[in-house]
């Protein structure tokens, strides 16, 4: 995190105090830097190479000895951040002043200002927030490690509003796309591509959340467990509806298979039946075959061995066609089961 502000520091030298009424009245100075000793006060949580600082080159001195320096910061400091609620967190801060070479009981530090008065100035004086609004600003005054220590506790809280647009609505509204394809006839050939569409689209977003993420969260997000589980749920639509596919057409071919077989088969018994009618038939619609030049033939009986040869040749078949249909119904009603359940949990 980057701080940018303006450090008022101020401090009482015993060694710098007159009498105004002496010095014709004169109650304050304005000396060099250099010429009085300035406390070594450092950021703990500075993380940045070189901090970019500009010191005031003059301080202000006061009759009863109070110094007063003002430093502008603008430095990089760490913070460590809980994105388990992301985007709707809300971060703590901590912004700690101490010495490197004073004990608590050479140099003491503590707030001028109380934490209310400090958020309503940084409020009016903080040009932009981001996507960060300041909530809350503590000071604390503790010697835990014998030096003094000086903590200034930022609560920030994240608007979240853009992620609500960019990422929580675009995967609802894909859920509830995928859902809607349930209504599509399972005779459909871009039912599966409309579902991969989704799929493709969900990874997209997942995508653009990992590049906002840190990839060091010990504890995955709120948002990343909502990204994954829509995601699961789009990817298992696509496998059902992938098999629904395959199962329908496979059963589909196999009862037309049947349905050919059984029609054959019954007008091949009918010729059996009656061959007469057949053979009628046949004279009808061919003359020259009903009437050969050659001399009266056993019609009826030659007629029977074909018929009873093809129907042996074709039995095995018939048995194995209707067995096959009869599983890929049964496999058809046991998807259509799961189907019905899935919407279920679904919606």
């Amino acid at each position: 995190m980057i701080l940018d502000g303006i450090l008022d520091v101020f401090w009482i030298n015993e060694f710098l105090t007159w009498n105004s009424s002496e010095f014709c009245g004169m109650n304050m100075l304005t000396v060099p830097s250099s010429m009085v000793w300035i406390p070594d006060i450092i950021i703990y949580e500075d993380s940045s190479d070189c901090s970019d600082s500009r010191q005031d080159p003059l301080v202000t001195v006061e009759s009863s000895g109070l110094i007063r320096m003002k430093t502008r910061l603008q430095l990089t400091y760490s913070c460590k951040f809980n994105l388990y609620r992301f985007p709707f967190d809300t971060q703590t801060c901590n912004i700690t002043f101490l010495s490197m070479n004073y004990d608590a009981s050479v140099l003491k530090l503590g707030a001028v200002t109380n934490g209310s008065i400090l958020t309503e100035v940084s409020e009016h004086v903080m040009l932009t927030e981001g996507e960060w609004k300041l909530t809350k600003i503590e000071s604390i005054t503790s010697s835990a490690t014998q030096k003094s220590q000086l903590i200034y506790r930022v609560s920030l809280q994240r608007k979240p509003f853009l992620y609500i647009i960019n990422l929580i609505l675009p995967l609802l509204f894909l859920l509830v796309l995928d859902v809607a394809s349930f209504f599509l006839s399972e005779s459909s050939i871009q039912k599966v591509g409309f579902k991969v569409t989704i799929l493709l689209s969900i990874f997209v977003l997942m995508l653009i959340l990992k590049d906002i993420l840190p990839s060091t969260e010990e504890a995955l997000p709120v948002m990343a467990i909502y990204c994954v589980l829509v995601f699961t749920l789009v990817w298992i639509n696509v496998l059902e509806t992938m098999l629904m596919s395959f199962l329908n057409g496979l059963s589909c071919c196999v009862g037309e298979k049947a349905n050919a077989s059984e029609v054959f088969q019954v007008k091949t018994q009918q010729e059996a039946d009656n061959p007469k009618e057949s053979a009628g038939d046949a004279g009808a619609a061919n003359p020259k075959a009903s009437n050969p030049p050659l001399g009266p033939l056993d019609g009826g009986g030659l007629l029977k061995r074909i018929l009873g040869k093809e129907k042996a040749a074709l039995k095995p078949p018939e048995r194995q066609e209707e067995d096959a249909g009869r599983t890929g119904c049964r496999w058809l009603r046991l998807i259509k089961i799961f189907d019905n359940m899935d919407v279920n949990m679904t919606s």
